[in-house]
């Protein structure tokens, strides 16, 4: 049966982390059970992993092309596998799949975190062999030492939040649409038998369901990504993005995505980018390229949020917040990082403990994230190319939280408007902003071509670069339909600070 990843990124390791696969140019029914035993135990937290054999590694990476499995010898492999397997205590069984890559047959074993871990094998084949605990130490199996006997039987019936079943949902609940969706983007070979295999087969074979089939029943994973409405088991997975005009934050406007995580995500990115993220262009004399900066580079934005809807907890009560400020962009999301990151260390160590993998296999299958402990550097990369200021990341004693701050670009910088105008403020409502405002005195909202027309200026693209651009940036004017920009109907209109600032320039 065809596995629900994309085989070719799996084995370029861009699917899970190297860490994960462990490559074998021939079938070695020792060293196979032993990874078998040690990827089920799932010790980090990793989800588990994958064995193919048929392709010879050098350190730890593949060598292509592949030798391949002889096809004669796979249905032998397929039933010593089963034996071998019996002999994992508890019986442990992985899912397997040949594989065409390449021109040739490989097999592909596919271990997840086992739910009834920790699980020991036989050291040898011989029928008195001794019996260890086997766990993945960076990209090797071995033998797990006392330390680490003594914390994996501490994992006994610790299974992750979201690899858990839910015995509160039904199968009915997983849309098979959203399922489709998801094999299609990630091009996995599954999706062809979606649409001939029973659903509740083909939602074992994603792994997102557990038991009998008379009580099968959805995991949290697979209700947080293919449910139609996850909010109904688990009402405080969504995004809130709060908008701050000023620095005080008495007063905000909030916006809420829930729906699936990808759906979600991807929306609640989309509107940032939309509503929050500029770009100046920087004409230089002399010179054919100009300068260009963003006042929150997307990418970093990016990083962020997915990392805090990756990370946080599901059985928690609270959201994950994106707090926009005039000064910079907060987000917030709970509880605060595994250990043995904590606030002094954040961004100097790694952790390579996941509280969600299964959530990051899925992201990572998306490419939304790579799951190795990137996503600080690459934050802190994407500001530095964009000459921002370095970000801030904190968490407390007690690890209750974790907030990421991306402060706004210089260049961005603009001292903020308060209820009183001043004359510290005055000067940075240039005349042709004044002008703009003025027009408001006799029509609550206009489009563009009316603000065009009633400055009597036939380019409209002069008059959006150099009266509406400058006054949304200081934030006298804003959309009338602030979650599509680009809606055809969409039209301007005063904020309180526009209104307080006419009515000082009425009074000149």
């Amino acid at each position: 049966m065809p596995l629900p990843i994309n085989i070719k990124e799996l084995i370029h390791g861009k699917a899970v982390e190297w860490e994960r696969i462990e490559f074998k140019e021939g079938w070695n029914p020792v060293k196979i059970i032993h990874s078998i035993c040690a990827f089920a135990n799932d010790f980090n937290n990793w989800g588990g992993g994958y064995i193919i054999i048929g392709i010879k590694e050098k350190n730890g990476r593949p060598v292509l092309p592949p030798k391949g499995v002889p096809i004669d010898q796979l249905d032998t492999i397929q039933k010593e596998l089963l034996n071998l397997c019996n002999r994992i205590r508890l019986p442990y069984f992985p899912k397997v799949a040949p594989v065409d890559f390449q021109g040739h047959t490989i097999l592909v074993i596919w271990v997840p975190a086992g739910p009834a871990r920790p699980y020991e094998a036989p050291e040898s084949l011989s029928k008195d062999a001794p019996y260890h605990f086997y766990i993945r130490r960076f990209s090797s199996t071995v033998k797990a030492n006392f330390d680490e006997r003594k914390e994996l039987l501490g994992l006994s019936n610790r299974i992750p939040f979201d690899d858990q079943t839910n015995h509160n949902a039904d199968l009915t609940d997983l849309n098979i649409t959203l399922i489709k969706q998801f094999l299609n983007e990630i091009k996995s070979s599954l999706l062809e038998e979606a649409d001939k295999m029973p659903f509740n087969e083909l939602s074992r074979s994603m792994n997102i369901v557990d038991g009998p089939d008379e009580y099968l029943k959805p995991k949290n994973v697979g209700l947080l990504f293919f449910s139609s409405n996850p909010q109904k088991y688990f009402p405080y997975a969504r995004i809130e993005i709060v908008e701050f005009p000023d620095e005080d934050g008495t007063d905000f406007t909030e916006k809420v995505f829930a729906g699936p995580l990808i759906e979600q995500l991807r929306m609640s990115l989309q509107y940032i980018k939309n509503m929050h993220i500029k770009e100046k262009i920087h004409k230089v004399e002399e010179r054919a390229e100009a300068e260009r900066w963003f006042n929150y580079p997307y990418s970093a934005v990016e990083e962020a949020l997915v990392n805090a809807v990756y990370h946080r907890s599901y059985q928690e009560n609270t959201p994950v917040e994106v707090r926009v400020y005039p000064s910079r962009i907060e987000i917030l999301s709970y509880p605060g990082p595994m250990p043995p990151l904590n606030k002094n260390n954040i961004g100097k160590i790694s952790c390579r403990r996941y509280r969600n993998s299964r959530i990051g296999d899925f992201f990572k299958e998306l490419h939304l994230t790579e799951g190795k402990n990137t996503g600080i550097p690459k934050i802190r990369k994407a500001l530095k190319n964009n000459g921002s200021p370095d970000a801030e990341f904190d968490t407390d004693d007690d690890r209750s939280y974790f907030i990421t701050t991306i402060f706004v670009h210089p260049e961005f910088k603009r001292p903020q408007v308060t209820p009183h105008v001043t004359p510290h403020v005055t000067p940075h409502v240039t005349p042709h902003v004044k002008k703009l405002l003025k027009l408001f005195s006799e029509n609550e909202h206009m489009g563009r071509q009316q603000i065009s027309d009633l400055l009597g200026l036939k380019d409209r693209k002069s008059v959006y670069n150099s009266y509406i651009i400058p006054a949304m940036e200081i934030g006298v004017i804003e959309y009338t339909i602030p979650d599509k920009p680009k809606s055809r109907a969409q039209q301007y209109r005063l904020t309180e600070s526009g209104r307080k600032i006419l009515m000082e320039i009425q009074g000149e």
